[in-house]
């Protein structure tokens, strides 16, 4: 799970009814709306229970900055493009069903495994594992640069969420829209030093489990109880079925996929060094830079998840934007869990943009 504590927002629980009035003042500044409207083109998608698809064509790879990347495509390869980045612990089937409603819009689709799962690979043994947050999205800028997509739009959750929202605001050339759930998720490490009341501590409780030898050795043996557990935990109200949940553990299986995970909140918590060459992006991230390019929040109502109220970030995105509210038991994995409102929402944001 990845939702990052900003210094704009350690302090959320303690002000939960001031997030929901400013909620209420950012849906009536910046026009928050709950579905498509009527006469756009997501309109037009056609209704896709969730669970319909279990599988992608065969996946294609392709070598990208330091990586060797697998990913899933679809689509018409002259679309306009959309990239998709899932989260932890999480892999590309969060984006199964998805993916052919923007096929059948004429998108050209492309969901990469990050670093650390499933076919991706490290082109050399010498590359730090490194799993720090600017790191993840210079990826899926070598990525777009490999597949020779000058533009696209981009959305994730979780850590698919920050990459894409880093990506929009240190590469806004590259980012025609962006599609973030749960919102403004950029960080910084001196942000995570502010400690938390003990209730909202303990929604991290791995995050301090995998700052241990104990928890580097546990996730490792129990990958995929590990994985099972935060997904009940991130999406109470999801019930999903033994075929749905045995779609991603194979992804875990990477052998790279302990060391960039337990890396990942480790450098948060400062625990880890990050490698030296991404200092200068790191410190412009420190700085919680607005994304201007046009974006679609979106939040489900059953997140489990630690995760900001949506006021709190509202002014975060300086170009159009929309919140979204997502009913109807939904969790943190909201593109598997209602893959039809993940893709409206991409639609319609490139409608902003034009």
């Amino acid at each position: 799970m990845d939702e990052t504590k900003t210094s704009e927002q350690i302090d959320q629980h303690r002000r939960r009814f001031f997030g929901t009035a400013a909620m209420t003042l950012a849906a009536a500044q910046f026009g928050m709306i709950g579905s498509a409207a009527a006469g756009t083109k997501s309109a037009q998608l056609r209704a896709v229970k969730p669970g319909t698809n279990t599988s992608f064509r065969p996946l294609k790879q392709i070598d990208a900055g330091v990586l060797n990347v697998g990913y899933a495509e679809a689509g018409p390869a002259n679309g306009p493009a959309a990239l998709l980045l899932h989260g932890w612990p999480y892999d590309i089937h969060s984006f199964v069903d998805v993916a052919p409603l923007l096929a059948s819009a004429g998108y050209r689709v492309i969901v990469p495994y990050l670093r650390g799962y499933g076919s991706t690979r490290f082109l050399s043994s010498d590359t730090p594992r490194n799993g720090q947050q600017s790191v993840i999205a210079v990826d899926a800028i070598a990525l777009m640069d490999a597949l020779q997509i000058e533009k696209a739009t981009i959305g994730g959750f979780d850590w698919g969420a920050r990459t894409a929202d880093i990506m929009a605001a240190l590469w806004p050339e590259r980012c025609k829209a962006l599609v973030s759930v749960s919102g403004y998720l950029i960080g910084s490490q001196e942000a995570g030093k502010a400690p938390l009341p003990p209730k909202a501590e303990l929604q991290w409780w791995y995050q301090y489990y995998f700052a241990t030898e104990r928890g580097r050795a546990g996730y490792d043996k129990y990958r995929h109880d590990f994985a099972k557990l935060i997904w009940q935990l991130a999406s109470p109200k999801w019930v999903f079925d033994v075929s749905t949940f045995d779609g991603s553990p194979p992804a875990f299986a990477n052998p790279d996929h302990v060391a960039i995970s337990v890396h990942n909140y480790r450098w948060r918590l400062g625990l880890a060094e990050g490698e030296p060459k991404y200092d200068d992006l790191e410190k412009r991230l420190a700085e919680f830079p607005v994304i201007g390019v046009p974006t679609i929040t979106l939040e489900g109502d059953a997140n489990g998840a630690p995760h900001p109220e949506p006021g709190s970030y509202a002014k975060k995105f300086s170009g159009k934007y929309a919140h979204r509210a997502i009913k109807g038991g939904i969790g943190h994995n909201l593109p598997q869990e209602a893959p039809h409102a993940f893709a409206e929402a991409v639609i319609d944001v490139a409608d902003f943009a034009g």
